[in-house]
């Protein structure tokens, strides 16, 4: 899956037919913000990423229950990735209430979270089962329980290892795109 930013139909770039743009909720203003972008690109396939628990900005802050709605009216959405899951309870309300067409994908953010991923990955129901890797708050996680930021290596290698041995995708950063015609400051804060 090649997962990139909707913004990145702002410039006049060739982008591979089979793309899934990716929309972070944490930078939307609103949900009707969040319908504009979707109606944009009516034909492209979607992954919105729904944050829970943010605490760095931006810091826009939907429930399951703001979503639903906006999915149930938008078949283009096939992925819902869910921020800072640590075992299957985290992820029970997304399997009981969203649609069986959606993608849940959690994403993997700490080390509980890596040492729990066979229950997270067993409760998941689609065939295709993905997760999302953020190194950033992996290892600021590590950080913040005071534990060997040496052990950040060995703990992507289990994700790693464990994802390849039973056929799930593991997203993960390739790179960013930086740009000097970003103008926003708003959306740091709501």
């Amino acid at each position: 899956m090649l997962l990139i930013s909707q913004n990145m139909k702002n410039y006049d770039l060739t982008l591979p037919k089979d793309v899934v743009f990716r929309i972070n909720l944490a930078w939307c203003n609103s949900l009707e913000e969040l319908e504009v972008k979707l109606a944009k690109n009516k034909k492209a396939e979607f992954f919105i990423d729904l944050p829970i628990g943010r605490i760095k900005p931006p810091n826009n802050n939907y429930s399951l229950e703001d979503m639903l709605p906006v999915i149930e009216a938008n078949p283009c959405i096939k992925y819902l990735a869910v921020s800072n899951v640590e075992n299957k309870d985290d992820l029970q309300p997304f399997l009981e209430k969203l649609p069986d067409y959606i993608n849940i994908v959690p994403k993997i953010e700490s080390p509980k979270a890596v040492l729990n991923i066979k229950e997270i990955c067993d409760s998941l129901k689609t065939e295709k089962k993905i997760v999302m890797l953020d190194h950033d708050d992996l290892f600021s996680s590590l950080i913040r329980d005071n534990k060997d930021r040496n052990s950040f290596q060995e703990y992507i290698k289990k994700l790693i290892g464990f994802c390849e041995e039973n056929s799930i995708s593991l997203l993960r950063t390739v790179g960013v795109v930086f740009s000097d015609d970003e103008k926003r400051i708003t959306q740091y804060e709501k």
